[in-house]
């Protein structure tokens, strides 16, 4: 087979990789990076680096002392933090203890993060002292064990027989690899997501999972990369499994620098490319409109980047042409969802005609087909919209403890994703719409439902929708319709307060509109979509 595959795309059809040959568990995944590239640079923070031969040496210590804790295999671990060195060893010393990550996103509220905790059974929690006062309130609400914290600050923490210094993580012991995992069956990542009903649904991926679909992301780009030599930039957030993915899994497979950015600013991130030399970037549509929105964006070098690995929502043509004459990179987009750990698609590097607009190609050993919307048994044909289904070593095992919610998406093995899409001739897939109603600003993922909820909780609103409302930067942006209870007054200001307390920033409605009704079909059902198109031609 040859090794870059789309060069012999042809009609849909993409070839099978032979995984057998590759150790498929994230320990073994590591060890082999240690073996092949000890002395290279894994991690690099400021003046903070670590080799590989350190890394792998570090992971064993924290795996060992985490089951050393009473922390048993396939037990579940929340990590609440930031981009950071800590967050990269946390997941990695997880999975290499066969023990369960669950990424979890710090600027959750309390109520978001009890739902989390609580759902996925985390035994422990991973978290910083900033985050810690936020931990503790939820504490009584759920069944944490040991809470380690990382110490940014200068404040003093009073530890006990719960709260731990980061540090007990790092005492010397005879290190810990967990020999027991089937890459199949054994989770590595519980990843949360939303869904139409505002439950969130923690999607169990496997070790074969993650490994397999990075594989195939090495497939894909390395014509463009080399081993053992490229920068990656951490800018999109860890507890994203995009992020996770390409940021933090794919440079461990082919033994490169990760290098973790905890905030981002379009300046710092300039900076950080220029002076360190940065390669290899997974950003978002709204990142690129903020660096290149910069007015003295022509003072910083930026020649060093090769690849620029695009997704959560289409990026516009000029941001392509713009950035790509500014870098010499070439961008690559793609498709993807927490559910297939996350990607499906990417568009190829070089092809005849740039296909824009599209999600690109599967990506090999990755089955795709278009089915009708009521029924999701008839395969669709060329140019026909319809639902977008997936069948790959990607796709998760299921979400956890919801037998129900997995039946209605995985059927017959394959992926039911709830968008719609159509593919052309040459097999590349566009999305046309979304079944599931996800709004995207700033690349994350917001469910209207769950914004809904809350909306509904306050005790004046009688009657609530949300809708994505297009939006230059972020990609879109949340808008609230909501109606009042009959002689009741409010104002946008006290109910963006009420949200403020229940969900994270991000989630928070930028508009509320107050109606005196909403549109409604014959059976009473708000129209989301009449609102959003409304919405979006004003």
């Amino acid at each position: 087979m040859e090794k870059f595959w789309y060069k012999n795309f042809d009609k849909g059809v993409t070839p099978e990789v032979d995984f057998s040959k590759y150790n498929l568990s994230l320990g073994g995944t590591l060890r082999n990076a240690a073996k092949l590239y000890g002395d290279k640079l894994a991690i690099k923070n400021e003046d903070r680096v670590i080799t590989y031969s350190e890394f792998d040496y570090l992971t064993s210590i924290i795996a060992g002392n985490l089951r050393l804790f009473g922390i048993e295999k396939q037990d579940k671990v929340c990590v609440l933090l930031p981009n950071s060195v800590e967050t990269i060893l946390a997941f990695w010393s997880i999975g290499r203890a066969g023990i369960v990550g669950v990424m979890t996103n710090p600027l959750y509220s309390e109520a978001e993060l009890i739902h989390q905790v609580s759902d996925s059974d985390s035994v422990a929690i991973i978290t910083t002292d900033t985050l810690l006062p936020k931990v503790k309130s939820i504490l009584p609400s759920v069944s944490v064990k040991n809470v380690f914290v990382v110490k940014l600050g200068q404040d003093e923490i009073e530890y006990d027989s719960v709260v731990r210094p980061w540090e007990d993580l790092l005492k010397p012991n005879r290190g810990y690899y967990c020999d027991t995992i089937d890459p199949q069956n054994d989770l590595a990542l519980l990843q949360y997501t939303g869904g139409t009903t505002g439950i969130s649904k923690g999607c169990m991926l496997t070790h074969s999972n993650i490994i397999c679909n990075a594989h195939m992301y090495e497939q894909n780009f390395m014509v463009v990369l080399n081993e053992g030599t490229e920068k990656f930039v951490g800018v999109l957030p860890y507890f994203h499994v995009y992020g996770l993915q390409i940021s933090v899994v794919f440079p461990v497979l082919i033994g490169c620098c990760m290098i973790p950015m905890t905030r981002f600013t379009p300046k710092s991130l300039l900076s950080l490319i220029m002076n360190e030399k940065i390669t290899v970037m997974a950003s978002a549509p709204s990142i690129f409109s903020a660096c290149l929105g910069q007015k003295d964006i022509d003072n910083y070098d930026l020649t060093s980047m090769k690849l620029v690995i695009s997704g959560s929502a289409p990026l516009p043509v000029a941001l392509i042409e713009s950035f790509e004459k500014r870098t010499g990179a070439v961008i690559s987009e793609g498709y993807g969802l927490s559910e297939a750990s996350p990607v499906t698609h990417f568009s190829p590097l070089f092809f005849k005609d740039r296909k824009l607009g599209s999600i690109g190609l599967p990506l090999p050993s990755t089955d795709v087909k278009v089915v009708d919307v009521e029924y999701g048994v008839k395969e669709l044909n060329v140019g026909m919209n319809g639902e977008l289904c997936i069948r790959g070593p990607q796709v998760m095992k299921g979400y956890y403890k919801q037998p129900a919610a997995t039946e209605e998406v995985i059927v017959d093995g394959w992926l039911h994703t709830g968008d719609i899409a159509y593919y052309d001739k040459d097999g590349f897939f566009y999305i046309t719409d979304r079944k599931k109603d996800l709004i995207i600003t700033g690349g994350y993922n917001v469910y209207p439902r769950e914004i809904e909820e809350v909306l509904y909780k306050y005790p004046k609103i009688s009657e609530a929708c949300v809708v994505g409302v297009k939006d230059e930067v972020r990609g879109e942006s949340v808008k609230a319709y909501v109606v009042l209870v009959p002689g009741q007054e409010a104002d946008k200001k006290e109910i963006v307060a009420f949200c403020r307390k229940n969900l994270a920033n991000y989630k928070i409605p930028k508009d509320i509109e107050i109606r005196e009704s909403l549109p409604k079909s014959a059976v009473g059902k708000i129209l989301r979509r009449q609102l959003r198109d409304e919405a979006n031609k004003s």
